[in-house]
């Protein structure tokens, strides 16, 4: 990479002479070559994202996770970042190579900044951690189709241990700053954990733990001798019980440990530097300079705009009560849940697929770009689905391999209601996660860096948005599905409440929780689940909505100044065939087209 960067020096040598149109030219081609380079090199000692790219180069291999590796990476950057702004002229650049431009150097100056925060944070919880996405990686990310590959697995099966040992000496780090999970969340990262020591061969059963049956299936598959499947298998038994058992043993040992220096203080305010910490979470999650007092005041605001369009549909089905006795009413109707049982379970993932399906037949009215990778709905896994957010997207590989995944968990189908189906999949599947993020995939004239990053405001906004177009051209025909549609976005308008009161008005889980209730009609364990999340994540939930209210001002500024030249296909394209961009750079790109369209 090095040798590389020189050559590039090198080249501005000879560029010098040439005359500023040739210039220009010359550095748009150049800045793409750069992109790609430094992604492809920052990949190459990647082999976790390598996979789940589709690339198998590494495949026997688990990132390197050491603070000692983090310290080197983040020199990497600042480094990269001044021969960045030595090479490129700003000035010197047109069109996507100025996005990129811009785009590249807020990154990396995002990764600077947040780089002394790094132990900010919790490393297990109910939410991720390594001892979730191990074996939800090898299960979803590593495919098996020949011998090597299955070879591969095992060789990921033996290196837990280290791996973990790597992990428990950055908790430890954690740990000595005063950063310790609350208590709620050491039973459930230990639940789930457990589950997966269940079943053979961790156990004499008949029932194949997840991990064991996972491998199983893939090499049932394949072509191979029964010999050479049985090899196999003896080997993953090997595996199973002389590295991940004694591996998760001695995380658990030192998890429950950990249990013992825990509190019932929630927010991130008890954090070293907590403030400044959750400030430049903010900062970085909405990709805006909103303060969290402001934060907190539009979330509040916003609320009060949906409870007003929901006291419309509750007049509109005739429900005689209080806007919160409807909620109620809408938590504990049980027409408005699928049985907690294989037959609801089912019940919702083929309406889901129908659902996807309808949408999918009207994308035309909205689009002039649409994704190429497939999609499907998938359950979440059953090791993790207690602990699991409600629903969630994965991306498909980037060579086909592996489509798009919705997931949904049905672990508890009665917090999982009817009329909220149709917006969830919108904002999961299409229009929402998947149409942004495969169509992003599969653009051909932007740098990889582009193609494959993303921030929360952008990613989540346009999944938001994405829940009310459908709406626009004659979705919800249901009233109660409408208000699901409602009641989905009042959650994401509280979060904005909730987050900045739980981590900068040092608001309880219980403040947290009871103002979700009183002011969205989620069932409780949904709130419950969902006041967790926002605890162990500080500031990612205020993305969500934030992201929405910019794209929808950024389109009501489209419809006035261009009047009868507004084309929603066209607004559309410019938000998702630029990749996914910080909202301050969305704002310009919309900027530029309504200035391009007047123009024409």
């Amino acid at each position: 990479m090095k040798q590389f960067l020189l050559a590039i020096f090198a080249g501005t040598v000879i560029l010098s002479c040439s005359n500023p149109v040739q210039k220009s030219q010359n550095q748009d081609a150049e800045i793409t070559v750069f992109f790609d380079s430094v992604f492809d090199d920052h990949l190459s000692r990647d082999p976790e994202y390598q996979t789940v790219l589709g690339d198998k180069s590494q495949y026997d291999k688990w990132n390197d996770i050491s603070d000692e590796k983090a310290i080197e990476e983040n020199q990497r950057v600042i480094n990269m970042l001044k021969i960045f702004l030595n090479r490129f002229n700003r000035s010197n650049l047109t069109g996507t190579s100025l996005v990129s431009y811009d785009l590249f150097v807020q990154e990396c100056e995002e990764k600077i900044e947040s780089f002394p925060y790094r132990f900010h944070r919790y490393f297990l919880n109910q939410m991720e951690g390594k001892h979730s996405s191990v074996p939800s990686f090898l299960i979803n990310m590593h495919t098996i189709g020949n011998k090597k590959e299955a070879e591969d697995y095992l060789s990921r099966l033996n290196g837990i241990p280290h791996h973990f040992r790597q992990l428990q000496a950055l908790m430890k780090i954690s740990e000595a700053k005063g950063i310790i999970p609350p208590k709620f969340v050491f039973p459930k990262v230990l639940d789930d954990s457990k589950n997966l020591m269940l079943g053979f061969p961790f156990e004499k059963s008949k029932i194949a733990s997840p991990l064991y049956e996972d491998f199983s299936s893939k090499i049932d598959k394949i072509k191979l001798s029964s010999d050479e499947k049985k090899q196999l298998l003896n080997f993953a038994e090997k595996a199973l019980i002389d590295s991940v058992k004694p591996a998760y043993e001695s995380l658990m040992v030192y998890w429950k440990e950990l249990e013992n220096k825990a509190t019932e203080d929630d927010g991130c305010w008890k954090f070293p530097d907590g403030g400044k910490f959750y400030a430049v979470s903010l900062k970085q999650t909405t990709t805006t300079s909103l303060s969290p007092e402001e934060i907190h005041r539009l979330g509040i605001d916003e609320v009060k705009r949906i409870h007003s369009e929901m006291e419309v549909i509750k007049e509109k089905v005739g429900f005689k009560g209080t806007l919160l006795e409807f909620f109620n009413f809408m938590r504990t109707d049980k027409r408005f849940y699928f049985s907690n049982d294989a037959k609801g379970k089912k019940a919702y993932v083929d309406e889901a697929n129908k659902i996807i399906e309808g949408m999918r037949l009207k994308l035309d009215d909205l689009f002039l770009t649409k994704p190429k990778a497939n999609l499907v709905v998938k359950p979440v896994e059953a090791y993790r689905e207690k602990s699991a957010g409600g629903a969630f997207y994965e991306e498909p590989a980037l060579d086909g391999s592996r489509p798009g995944r919705y997931y949904i968990n049905l672990f508890t189908l009665s917090d999982q209601p009817i009329y909220q189906m149709e917006a969830l999949a919108y904002h999961e599947a299409i229009p929402g996660h998947h149409m942004q993020i495969a169509i992003a995939q599969e653009l051909k004239n932007l740098p990889k860096f582009r193609k494959l990053g993303g921030n929360t405001a952008y990613v989540e906004g346009w999944a938001l948005y994405s829940e009310l177009i459908p709406k626009e051209i004659g979705f919800y025909q249901d009233a109660y599905s409408d208000f699901g549609r409602l009641a989905m976005e009042v959650f994401r308008a509280s979060r904005l409440v909730i987050d900045t009161g739980i981590h900068y008005k040092k608001w309880t889980r219980k403040q947290a929780l009871q103002y979700m209730i009183e002011n969205t009609p989620n069932p409780e364990g949904d709130c419950s689940k969902e006041i967790d999340r926002y605890i162990v994540w500080p500031s990612q939930a205020t993305g969500y909505k934030v992201g929405m209210v910019t794209i929808l001002k950024l389109r009501e500024r489209c419809k006035k100044q261009l009047g009868d030249k507004f084309n929603i296909k066209e607004f559309h394209d410019v938000v998702l065939t630029n990749g996914p961009v910080p909202l301050n750079i969305l704002e310009n790109l919309v900027n530029e087209y309504i200035s391009n369209k007047l123009r024409s």
